[in-house]
């Protein structure tokens, strides 16, 4: 599958937008768009940069599908979303752009008894996100609207949560659906916790 390696993490039902500029990776995008699926694989840079390659990138990631393509002087924009959550098996030779052979990981299923869980990871990670905008953090905001699906919920609550890449890559990489709301109730309340003590520092 190509390989679009980036500092950022992608999860399911989560939109991505970027601006291709590299010649590999224009390359990479023209391979995409003669292909039926127009997905490409996203995963997260653990050391390095993303222009010019010789980064080193986790092995979990995820789906992207493209829906949506503009140009403009320099570069080409696109639109995708997350789709299914991926982990690369082996990293094939950049030839012109990085590809790797990939296996899916299991999707996670949703269990009724678990709607407490899920509504509290909602209250938490919004009011995470507002208190993030009190500092003004680049986050999503507050009311964003989410899906009424509740796995397709909880993805985006974990794709909107105010927290690190590597926080990220933990949420994204969970097995269980319980797992990951748990989780996503634990990271968010720590991100809210840290900017208010942030706050009575900055009083004191």
């Amino acid at each position: 599958m190509p390989m679009f390696p980036l500092g950022s993490v992608l999860f399911p039902y989560m939109p991505i937008q970027l601006r291709v500029f590299e010649q590999r990776y224009l390359l990479m995008l023209a391979e995409v768009l003669n292909s039926a699926a127009h997905e490409f694989g996203v995963v997260l840079i653990e050391r390095g940069q993303e222009v010019g390659g010789g980064e080193q990138r986790f092995s979990v990631g995820t789906v992207a599908r493209i829906v949506e393509l503009g140009s403009a002087e320099g570069f080409i924009s696109l639109t995708a979303t997350g789709d299914r959550r991926i982990e690369v098996v082996e990293w094939l030779a950049e030839d012109p752009h990085p590809s790797a052979d990939v296996r899916v990981l299991p999707e996670l299923e949703w269990d009724p008894e678990l709607q407490p869980l899920l509504d509290q990871a909602e209250r938490t990670v919004r009011r995470s996100l507002a208190v993030a905008s009190e500092f003004n953090q680049p986050v999503w905001p507050a009311d964003m609207h989410l899906a009424e699906e509740p796995l397709a919920m909880a993805w985006q609550l974990a794709g909107i949560a105010p927290v690190g890449p590597l926080d990220q890559l933990k949420l994204l990489s969970t097995s269980s659906t319980r797992e990951l709301l748990a989780d996503l109730v634990e990271l968010s309340q720590e991100a809210a916790d840290t900017w208010l003590a942030s706050w009575g520092d900055q009083q004191a």
